[in-house]
């Protein structure tokens, strides 16, 4: 496992991305592990030199979508079909 250091601004800019991308969620989205997966996202991204808030919060965003995809999210009216 790499370990990576981030400096201050770094870490600012990566909370930024963070909640900027959960305000765009449906509140019912906000849930704790959905934001772990988004922090995950932006931390690894982070780790391998990305700097660009605009291509930080599109990857976030698109691990949102692609975990939205599982039957699990699914809503409990719908899975009685």
């Amino acid at each position: 496992m790499t370990r990576a250091v981030f400096q201050p601004e770094l870490i600012s800019l990566m909370q930024s991305v963070l909640e900027e991308v959960a305000a765009t969620l449906p509140e019912a989205r906000r849930t704790s592990t959905i934001k772990a997966d988004i922090a995950t996202v932006i931390l690894a991204r982070a780790a391998k030199g990305e700097r660009d808030p605009i291509a930080l919060k599109a990857a976030a965003l698109s691990a949102v979508v692609d975990r939205t995809r599982y039957s699990h999210d699914i809503s409990q009216d719908r899975r009685a079909v």
